[in-house]
């Protein structure tokens, strides 16, 4: 931008310092030019507004870029009583109080980032925004969740992650909504920021999973290859929405029961479509497997993704996810009875068995619903079946009615 505003120079001691550099012996006048004033052309209009005695409005969606470029041209009290540094620091602080504000400032430091970075209003905004999220809003009667109140609410309560039936108020997940319009490095910045200042480990999964199925659509759907529910074409990439969903899996918190087993499913099942890496699939497997027993035999129908082999679902997935199960469930070093290790205690006799038996009637569930696909080897059916321990089965009629189908399509 070219510059022959010679008010600015009484408010700016980088304009001052560059005309004093340029300026030609013969009186002539000298023209610089700016490439890097945060905010581009823009910004720098208001701040020559301001220079020039108009009012300026300052707003939580043009602070950010003001402060920064205020601090780029040198706008300090040093030139002028009541200079843009001092006036945007000032806002700042006061939309540091405010929820609503305070998540649109940190949206639009996206766009002065190194600058917003270097100054901490990044870092700022983020401690401010998890501090009141992790307390209660009616103590401070911050508004929340904006214009789109109700409807937020309705989506949390839909969105949950199973733990419990309580009111979305009680479960202190208003936030959820305002939080998901973030970019994922500024969404992973304030998860993080959160769960550090003592957030429950089950509402920031609830939150990650949220943010999940606003950008993945395949996080809607059932696991049936007949649903085309919620079928929307996703705005982002394949490539892209591999890498957000590897990347909050990585944030979940690495506790048994803080997110559901449908959930976990789903989020595998869109691991798989999207061809995610290996760890990652390995990681949501052994989630599952942690808590086999409360899955759902719909959930388990996960379709097979792959091209070399022909069975309509994926049944080594399953297998390894069962196994999963089985090592907690019965380790190695215990033979015939049943137990569990979690968390380094030894837990025995029903609290084990009662797992043990939802799984038994889940797998043979399972075995019935796939012992139709021709394709589907013995080996691997009699892999599944024999994997429960006979003593998990009080009644055979689960296990023989699978064999019967399988012996039927033979």
């Amino acid at each position: 931008m070219i510059l022959m505003q010679f008010p600015l120079l009484s408010r700016s001691g980088l304009l001052k310092k560059l005309i004093a550099e340029s300026s030609k012996e013969d009186g002539s006048s000298c023209v610089l030019q700016l490439h890097d004033v945060p905010g581009g052309a823009k910004t720098f209009k208001d701040i020559t507004r301001f220079c020039y005695g108009v009012k300026l409005e300052i707003t939580s969606l043009n602070v950010v870029s003001l402060r920064c470029a205020a601090e780029y041209l040198q706008m300090t009290e040093n030139y002028g009583e009541g200079n843009l540094v001092a006036q945007t620091e000032a806002f700042l602080n006061e939309i540091f109080s405010n929820w609503p504000d305070s998540i649109k400032a940190l949206e639009t430091c996206e766009e002065v980032q190194p600058f917003a970075e270097d100054l901490h209003i990044v870092s700022r905004c983020i401690d401010s925004l998890a501090m009141k999220a992790c307390s209660d809003p009616n103590l401070f009667h911050w508004p929340v969740a904006g214009s789109n109140c109700k409807q937020n609410q309705a989506d949390n309560s839909a969105l949950w992650n199973g733990i419990s039936s309580e009111k979305p108020s009680q479960l202190h997940d208003w936030w959820f909504y305002d939080v998901s319009l973030l970019s994922l490095s500024l969404y992973k910045r304030l998860i993080i920021a959160i769960e550090v200042k003592g957030m429950k480990s089950e509402v920031v999964a609830a939150s990650l999973i949220y943010y999940l199925r606003r950008f993945l659509p395949l996080m809607n759907r059932q696991s049936s290859f007949t649903d085309t529910s919620h079928a929307t074409i996703p705005n982002t990439s394949e490539a892209d929405q591999r890498a957000l969903l590897e990347e909050i899996v990585e944030l979940l918190p690495n506790k048994r029961w803080v997110t559901s087993s449908k959930h976990l499913l789903r989020l595998l099942r869109t691991a798989m479509i999207l061809s995610a890496s290996l760890s990652c699939k390995e990681n949501l497997e052994k989630r599952v497997g942690a808590k086999l027993d409360q899955a759902t035999l719909v959930d388990l129908l996960i379709p097979n993704m792959g091209y070399s082999v022909a069975t309509l679902y994926d049944i080594d997935c399953i297998q390894r996810i069962l196994d999963h199960f089985m090592s907690i469930y019965q380790p190695a070093s215990v033979s015939a009875t049943p137990c569990i290790f979690e968390q380094g205690a030894l837990i025995a006799g029903a609290d084990a068995l009662t797992p043990m038996t939802m799984v038994a009637n889940l797998v043979d569930g399972y075995l019935a619903e796939v012992a139709s696909d021709t394709n589907l080897n013995l080996t691997k059916f009699q892999a599944l079946a024999v994997a429960i321990p006979d003593y998990a089965r009080p009644l055979d009629d689960g296990i023989y009615h699978a064999i019967d189908v399988y012996l039927k399509v033979r």
